[in-house]
């Protein structure tokens, strides 16, 4: 018979062993009941986009010519003179030709200003370093706009200085929006998806967001989301708003939740695509991130009573949303600290932290073979829109995971930290893309 001390060791740790797994077991069960739906997204995406593709098939579209309407072109740029001249000008190529482009200097010290001038734009500059962010800037650019076209504008698009667009992005967003729809996002794709493991983390996130998430939401009936760049939205809607007062660290999904809670429901337009340039490093990618992560939490502060009485009212689009800015890294960062603490109690108690660290073994294996799912999937079905070498798209999914992962220090951190909104700097140019897609082909 084991002495009684040793019998009390060998039963506390018992009790963190036992502990710990149920900690575990509840999380894999939140976690499940969360997100299961949009794993159940891929499928219904395929079967459905297939359906829907079947209808399409006879539908002669309406010609160019009889497409009417008078449209904004939104850009806040802040020290972009090295790429903003490239969106420009793919905004002039365009196919649709009734637009006129807005552009709000925000801050800016080199010669963005005289560069959108030079191309036609009409140039709005603002000077104010206390009231910093995308939300200001657009509020102020919006009710410029207003001041100097009383008439207004059949509808207003919205890009970031670093995108590109095809000739006929202008023309698909109008003709998606004949089928009923006040607010749409786009497919949002990436300039410099090969850089390094970053730019494709951040690439295939968005891929998969376009694809499975606002595409199968898209053919399911329910709500998408707005995802920073490249989006629309109409006269109705600006009216409504009257100005852009959205002023979190991320005003994208705040404008998105408020609209979802007064009843709008947001489309897709997947064959418009636009580009973006993505970080490549890592310090400047961990600041953008963590503002991320941060607004979230403010996001879901201001709006989690309308998204629960939302969701109570059976508002499918209201969970939906929850789900987004209550995102999984949060989850997985509670299973993390779970254990790590549980592991060091254990060790306290004179047991071993073995348990712990194949606890979290075990989770961080799992979650990479979820993640890796993910990204092979992604990166199977866009192959055609990934601009890369085949060895980098393939890649790009095992690193995917990895990418995903430095979320969990993020979210722990953004609980603490007050991150401020600063310039993502850009610098991807259309020479240099036409320079890499040459290379890569050699």
């Amino acid at each position: 018979m084991a002495p009684p001390r040793r019998a009390a060791r060998y039963c506390r740790k018992g009790i963190c062993v036992g502990t710990l797994k149920l900690i575990n077991f509840i999380i894999s069960v939140v976690f499940t009941v969360c997100y299961l739906y949009q794993f159940l997204y891929v499928p219904l995406q395929w079967i459905l986009a297939a359906r829907q593709k079947r209808k399409a098939a006879g539908i002669v579209p309406k010609p160019l010519e009889e497409l009417e309407g008078s449209y904004a072109v939104l850009i806040c740029a802040r020290n972009e003179e090295r790429v903003i001249g490239d969106l420009i000008g793919c905004i002039n190529r365009q196919t649709y030709k009734d637009l006129s482009v807005f552009v709000l200097a925000d801050n800016c010290t080199d010669r963005t200003a005289e560069i959108c001038r030079g191309l036609g734009a009409r140039v709005y500059e603002r000077s104010d370093d206390k009231n910093v962010g995308k939300g200001y800037a657009m509020d102020a650019l919006l009710k410029s706009i207003r001041r100097d076209n009383p008439r207004g504008f059949d509808g207003y698009f919205v890009f970031d200085a670093d995108n590109m667009l095809p000739p006929d992005y202008v023309e698909k967003v109008i003709r998606k929006v004949g089928e009923g729809y006040d607010i749409l996002t786009s497919y949002r794709n990436s300039k410099n998806y090969g850089d390094n493991w970053i730019s494709s983390g951040y690439a295939l996130w968005f891929l998969r967001e376009s694809r499975y998430l606002n595409h199968a939401r898209s053919l399911l009936g329910t709500s998408c989301a707005v995802s920073g760049t490249g989006f629309f939205f109409t006269r109705k809607v600006e009216e409504e708003i009257g100005g852009w007062p959205y002023f979190t660290l991320t005003e994208d999904i705040e404008f998105s939740i408020e609209r979802i809670t007064r009843g709008y429901k947001i489309g897709i337009c997947t064959d418009a695509e636009v580009f973006d340039e993505q970080p490549v490093r890592f310090r400047q990618s961990w600041r953008q991130r963590m503002r991320w992560t941060k607004g979230y939490l403010q996001v879901l502060h201001r709006y989690g009573g309308r998204l629960l009485r939302g969701i109570f009212s059976g508002s499918f689009s209201c969970f939906d949303m929850t789900m987004n800015i209550m995102p999984a890294f949060f989850l997985s960062a509670a299973s993390v600290i779970s254990n790590v603490v549980f592991g060091i109690i254990g060790l306290a108690q004179g047991g071993s932290i073995v348990e712990g660290l194949l606890s979290i073994g075990q989770f961080f294996l799992n979650m990479y073979l979820i993640l890796f799912g993910i990204g092979v999937v992604t990166v199977a079905t866009e192959w055609k829109h990934i601009r890369t070498s085949p060895f980098k798209k393939v890649l790009s999914a095992f690193t995917f995971p990895l990418f995903m992962f430095t979320y969990i220090p993020i979210a722990l951190s953004s609980v603490f930290a007050k991150p401020e909104w600063k310039p993502i700097e850009h610098s991807v140019s259309a020479d240099d893309i036409s320079a890499r897609v040459e290379a890569e082909r050699l």
